[in-house]
């Protein structure tokens, strides 16, 4: 299962969010989202666990505390397509 993780601190890096959530599981991957240009986190990222390990890591860290701000932790959704016409660089 892909779980989105939303609301992290900046300073926050993928080892650190892999090891928060091999507290409830064994994490098969975690990527935390940059900024294309900076480089810098956007606050938020995905990891991959089993079914029910995601489960358990769903409830244990929803609404939890991470250096001063509430996590947003839920199954991710299929990212929708876009109708954008932005041209690539």
């Amino acid at each position: 299962m892909d779980i989105y993780v939303g609301n992290l601190p900046f300073s926050v890096t993928e080892d650190d969010l892999r090891e928060m959530f091999e507290a409830h599981g064994s994490v098969q991957s975690a990527k935390l989202i940059t900024d294309r240009e900076t480089g810098r986190s956007r606050g938020f990222g995905f990891i991959t666990m089993e079914n029910d390990e995601a489960d358990a890591a769903i409830k244990a860290l929803n609404k939890s505390d991470c250096d001063g701000r509430v996590l947003k932790v839920n199954q991710s959704e299929p990212r929708k397509q876009s109708n954008s016409t932005r041209r690539p660089r």
